[in-house]
């Protein structure tokens, strides 16, 4: 009975299908996504994005903006297989969730813009999933639109995703005529009257013919040139049988060889059947992609997709909501049953699985079980995060969690309401326990909750989210730059005495000091550290005893929390004890600390001070073709250009830019380059930085006033 259960199990996993549909923002994901699940008979109606009702952008700020945010899985069926599904986000700041996607998936749907071709967020998409060896098809999408044009977006794959497109469909009319398509290996038409649910087949239309025969002449030269199968039946016969041409696509596509292209318009519902029956015929099953790879005592396994190996899985995604927390895992190997304990690896709890659910969107089916190559969510692990590895607790296997960025721009936020703090902590927690790549931090300087993230929108988002789900009054403002203050020309020889009396013992303190400037500034821009502060005594004959000169070195410690320009910490200076005097009574160390920190906050009033922002390290990346504009922008931001290299086709720029400029920069930078320019920053410590003035205030830059770079908090 096990043997039988277990082929059975073995079996059912070549009918599974795990794909993720890839696209730039507004291409049609959602839309075609929408029309599979119509299409297999998992909704009855079709969702459409402008009228917020589609499945998958089931969130309310998804509706509302009209876009994806957060990757969604589905499950469906079609001619016997097992869809599942996840539709991800084409807007460049919600790219970790395509990442955590594409971690977890066997195969993907390309989308692209039939007018636009590729697009920068289609390019990238393409080449996070080429680093995980995902297998594509290509869908080119909105061939109803004015000027779209299937051959242009064909080239421009070619020319900047650099596959093998392998066209299998010609389209029959073109623009608002766009009727069907030709499938070039079956010689057939579909074709799709209005208001149809699906395509009436029936031969070739005479027009087409004779360019459907020369289509598929050169695409079986294609595929022989890429294929041994293909190629020996080519020289043999002069031609490939569509049997042998599916079987050539098949083994190209799950290679990466090459890539299927298909076409149509999801909006229209057009094209959708041919694009199901390219999934199942060429993508790949749990079975078809090499056995999954993990770590235990710093040894290197393998676990291969059977249901009967120790169960493995990797969390990819956590919906953490006020009455529990639901667990996306794709099962890699064995089988995880309701009330089963699991093992989270990285922490070593054990945790038991409450409930096993099927997925779409935002509702459920509950399982009995998972087995190897499914996507499931459960409810009852408590602490994994995405990227944790869920396993049977007899047999521990640690897989390679999903990359995570750093994040990029940062907003600095706070309730309204003094009461409110400690909900705010507590959203932003599982805000970041939902999304790793949110990261939250207090500044110890500043004080400030900083919130970092992928991009301005991701920030956005976030802040909302908190709002909405918890009914929190946030503020959000500009994050507060660090400024510091040095000594630019020191004094000589500054008495401070201090004299108190007021009943009983009294206070005396005599102290002469020389304040000048160190010469280096901190790396790390640190004060009161070795680097940023020298302290040293030149008093001879005693006139000043040692532990009295301890408190005056402390009580100079004390002055620098605040210079004279705008109260910022003050750093590279070196002051000098060079005499004093004491009373045998009124003398102490309480006096002498005293008489440090106010002599030398008046001995920093005598001294030219200059104000000093922290710099930092940018590298950009950029493709070529925008460096102009690139450096036109890091030197009106103040930035000098440090070094510059080409690599692979795309130009890297380094540049010192103060920290203030850089509020705004990802979007503006990706603005400049069609969102093809990324960059990463690393502190290099502090420079001078020059007065304010009306231009820098226009655009926003920090002001070097105390409480610097601290924007109004709005809503």
């Amino acid at each position: 009975m096990r043997t039988h259960l277990h082929r059975h199990l073995t079996d059912s996993l070549t009918a599974v299908r795990n794909l993720g549909i890839l696209a730039h923002v507004d291409a049609g994901k959602t839309t075609v996504t929408e029309r599979i699940l119509y299409a297999t008979g998992t909704t009855h109606r079709r969702g459409e994005v402008h009228d917020g009702t589609t499945v998958t952008d089931f969130d309310p700020q998804e509706r509302d903006r009209g876009i994806t945010i957060f990757a969604a899985a589905v499950s469906c069926a079609w001619d016997g297989h097992r869809i599942n599904l996840i539709d991800t986000p084409g807007h460049v700041d919600f790219s970790d969730e395509v990442e955590r996607s594409l971690r977890v998936l066997d195969g993907a749907v390309a989308v692209f813009d039939a007018v636009a071709g590729v697009e920068p967020q289609s390019e990238s998409v393409w080449r996070r999933a080429d680093r995980h060896g995902v297998p594509r098809i290509a869908f080119v999408n909105k061939l109803d639109r004015a000027g779209a044009d299937l051959d242009t977006a064909v080239a421009s794959i070619r020319e900047r995703l650099h596959p093998a497109p392998l066209v299998v469909q010609l389209p029959i009319g073109t623009e608002d005529a766009f009727t069907g398509v030709v499938d070039l290996l079956r010689m057939r038409a579909h074709v799709w009257a209005d208001g149809a649910e699906s395509a009436e087949e029936g031969p070739v239309p005479e027009t087409l013919t004779e360019e459907a025969h020369r289509r598929r002449r050169l695409l079986e030269e294609a595929v022989a040139d890429l294929h041994p199968g293909a190629l020996e039946e080519f020289c043999t016969r002069s031609t490939v049988s569509a049997k042998t041409l599916a079987a050539a696509l098949r083994d190209l596509t799950r290679t990466g060889e090459g890539v299927v292209v298909l076409c149509g318009s999801a909006y229209r519902n057009r094209g959708i059947e041919p694009l199901l029956e390219a999934v199942v015929a060429y993508l790949p099953s749990p079975l078809d992609v090499p056995a999954v790879r993990g770590t235990h005592g710093g040894a290197e396994q393998e676990r291969a997709a059977d249901p009967e190996a120790p169960f493995a899985g990797l969390v990819f995604k956590v919906n953490a909501t006020a009455t529990g927390r639901m667990t996306y895992l794709r099962v890699y190997a064995g089988t995880v049953e309701k009330g089963q304990a699991v093992t989270d690896v990285g922490t070593g709890r054990t945790e038991r699985v409450g409930r096993i659910l099927r997925v779409r969107a935002d509702r459920y089916a509950e399982l009995e079980r998972a087995v190897a190559g499914d996507i499931v969510a459960v409810i009852g692990p408590r602490s994994a995060r995405a990227g944790a590895t869920l396993c049977d607790p007899a047999a521990p296997l640690l897989l390679e969690p999903p990359a995570v960025a750093d994040p990029v721009v940062s907003v600095a936020v706070e309730a309204r309401g003094n009461t409110e703090t400690g909900r705010l902590v507590s959203a932003l927690t599982r805000l970041v326990e939902e999304d790793p790549s949110l990261v939250v931090r207090t500044d110890a300087e500043t004080g400030q909750t900083l919130l970092s993230g992928m991009g301005e929108l991701h920030l956005e988002v976030a802040v909302e989210k908190v709002r909405r789900a918890h009914g929190l009054d946030v503020a959000v403002g500009r994050p507060r730059v660090s400024y510091r203050e040095t000594v630019a020309r020191g004094v000589s020889g500054l008495v401070y005495r201090h004299v108190k009396q007021d009943g009983g013992a009294g206070q005396f303190a005599h102290v002469v000091l020389d304040v000048e400037p160190l010469g280096t500034t901190a790396p790390d821009g640190a004060e009161g550290g070795a680097a940023g502060f020298v302290f040293r005594s030149a008093v001879v004959g005693g006139r000043v005893p040692q532990e009295y000169v301890r408190a005056v070195e402390a009580g100079c410690r004390d002055a620098l929390a605040e210079g004279p320009l705008g109260g910022h910490p003050v750093t590279g200076l070196r002051v000098t004890l060079t005499d004093g005097a004491t009373h045998a009574k009124d003398s102490s160390e309480m006096a002498f600390r005293t008489a440090g920190r106010l002599g030398l906050r008046a001995a920093l009033r005598a001294c030219a001070m200059q104000l000093l922002e922290p710099v930092v390290e940018v590298t950009v990346t950029v493709p070529e073709d925008a460096v102009g504009g690139v450096l036109g922008d890091l030197a009106a931001r103040r930035g000098r250009v440090t070094g510059s290299l080409t690599r692979g086709g795309a130009a890297v720029l380094t540049a010192t830019v103060p920290l203030a400029e850089l509020f705004g920069y990802a979007t503006r930078l990706r603005s400049r380059t069609q969102g093809r320019g990324v960059f990463t920053t690393r502190p290099t410590g502090l420079a001078p930085a020059p007065a304010p003035s009306p231009t820098a205030s226009a655009r926003g830059a920090a002001s070097p006033e105390r409480g610097c770079g601290a924007a109004p908090f709005v809503r």
